[in-house]
């Protein structure tokens, strides 16, 4: 009996188990590599659909021009299945850290380059299954084969994409994840250099190979807060205080002239110099005209600013802030400089902080309230976009009380003039009235709001004392609207289109300062 016919006749020989296990390693570093593309994608560029779909559908087309040209080596495959490891090692880990560089200091490269690494990736990657399944040939017939790699492939798969969200990226960070996954490939390839010693020419050479890319991988992932640093130091100019990665966003503060910033993924949220403007606005023309509001519910302003602002009425008994990311509440409650902005609003008694999901926590039953205040992000994705549905409004409309008002940022009618107005056609379609105006917040430029209620709108006489910007004189002024932002015809934006989300991306394009 040979011994090829001896290794199928029994059972799974230490050459094939390792070199299944390298299958498991290859899937998973595969598409950690896509899935940071894609999420680095959509934090930097937007639209988190349109990211995901481009990025994924150019790293599946590259798979298969990789596993097209798997067809012309023939000989020597240890050897070349060695070389692509590392190589998908180094272009694959360096990945997030190359495209973060790359958006501070080349932005108008950032697409070639990111388009261009995961057309490589995607390539190498697509040549490594086919060449391990011809390695394996070897010992596997056909029909075990075939199913046996793609097993190892799937669970790959699966174990990245449970962990990639949930603890890689929040515990390690991108850069880090995608340096950690490049190792995992140089040590297949070590693997493989031992596995397949008595076969491959100039040991030696790919020895060193393997060593020298190691060396830079390890080196990365050390100093991988310093790559960190240095880009973001570039592309928000002031000095970093606070960054962190959660599960949801990338939250970066600042400080420098304009006092502390906030970011989210990128994005301005707010500036110490002028955030009173736009806080003041959204919140006190709605619960100062209320009346003396009980029972208030904050959706997204997770920083606690508007909530600093709710807390200057003494009728207000409870506020209900519903914040989808954790690690912001904790951190504008915990952080002592931070919780100095909102006044230490969020250690409140009288505030009830709810991590979850906006959308399923009005689906719930429960409280009615006085006044909901809506601050969420601008709808740059669909994510996002559900937020800003007649299905959304239509589940606030049964929250609040009957002489109850809403009040929602919008985006700035003066730039994005149509998704303004798109805003205020959806509260009308659920049968709420809309009462749009708008405040000038430097940082942010002109800026508006809507106003949600079943009866009519009437302005306040009064305001509380102690306000920076606003008075009752002046707030007639802010639902005055010039003609270059008068209302124009708009859809509803529904669940099944999110033609907002569209519209944003039309009218903001590249325009920088907007708050996302």
């Amino acid at each position: 009996m040979s011994a090829t016919t001896a290794a199928r006749s029994g059972g799974p020989q230490p050459i094939e188990i390792a070199l299944l296990a390298s299958v498991f390693v290859v899937a998973a570093c595969g598409l950690v590599y896509e899935l940071s593309a894609a999420a680095l994608s959509s934090y930097l560029l937007g639209d988190s659909v349109l990211q995901f779909s481009t990025i994924i559908g150019t790293y599946l087309f590259a798979m298969g021009v990789g596993s097209w040209l798997s067809r012309y080596f023939e000989r020597q495959l240890p050897a070349h299945f060695l070389r692509i490891e590392l190589m998908v090692a180094l272009i694959g880990g360096l990945l997030p850290a190359v495209l973060f560089i790359a958006n501070a200091y080349v932005p108008v490269a950032f697409r070639l380059l990111l388009y261009g690494l995961v057309l490589v990736v995607g390539a190498l990657v697509g040549l490594e299954i086919p060449l391990v399944m011809r390695i394996l040939r070897r010992n596997i017939v056909l029909k075990d084969l075939v199913s046996q790699v793609l097993t190892f492939d799937y669970l790959g798969a699966l174990a990245v994409s449970i962990a990639f969200p949930l603890l890689l990226v929040p515990q390690l960070g991108m850069i880090r994840t995608g340096l950690l996954f490049g190792l995992m490939n140089a040590a297949v390839a070590v693997w493989a250099l031992w596995l397949f010693r008595h076969e491959l020419r100039r040991v030696g050479a790919h020895a060193l190979a393997c060593g020298l890319a190691l060396f830079a991988l390890l080196g990365a992932f050390v100093f991988a807060e310093h790559i960190t640093t240095l880009a973001e130091d570039k592309f928000y100019q002031d000095r970093i205080v606070f960054s962190e990665t959660s599960p949801y966003q990338r939250i970066v503060v600042t400080r420098g002239s304009a006092g502390h910033r906030l970011f989210l993924n990128g994005n301005l949220q707010f500036a110490e110099r002028d955030e009173y403007r736009y806080h003041e606005a959204l919140v006190h023309p709605v619960m100062a005209a209320h009346g003396a509001p009980k029972k208030v519910a904050v959706l997204g302003g997770g920083d606690g600013m508007a909530v600093r602002e709710i807390l200057r009425y003494p009728s207000v008994e409870n506020i209900t802030l519903v914040e989808l990311d954790p690690n912001m509440t904790r951190l504008f409650t915990e952080h002592e400089t931070l919780a100095a902005l909102n006044g230490g609003s969020l250690k409140s008694p009288k505030v009830r902080i709810v991590n979850t999901d906006a959308f399923q926590w009005l689906q719930q039953p429960g409280d009615m309230f006085d006044v909901i205040v809506v601050d969420f992000p601008d709808p740059t994705n669909f994510a996002i976009g559900k937020l800003y549905t007649n299905s959304f409004y239509a589940l606030l409309d049964k929250r609040l009380a009957a002489s109850g008002y809403a009040v929602i940022q919008t985006t700035s009618p003066l730039v994005a003039r149509k998704s303004f107005w798109t805003v205020a056609a959806t509260v009308e379609s659920v049968g709420l009235r809309p009462t749009p105006y708008h405040a000038h917040v430097p940082s942010f430029g002109e800026w508006g709001y809507i106003i949600a209620s079943r009866r009519p709108y009437r302005q306040p006489d009064a305001l509380p004392e102690g306000l920076r910007f606003l008075s009752a004189q002046s707030v007639p002024l802010l639902f005055d609207f010039p003609r270059d932002m008068a209302r124009v015809p708009a859809e509803v934006n529904r669940l099944s289109n999110q033609t907002l989300v569209t519209t944003y991306e039309q009218e903001w394009g590249k325009v920088s300062g907007h708050k996302e």
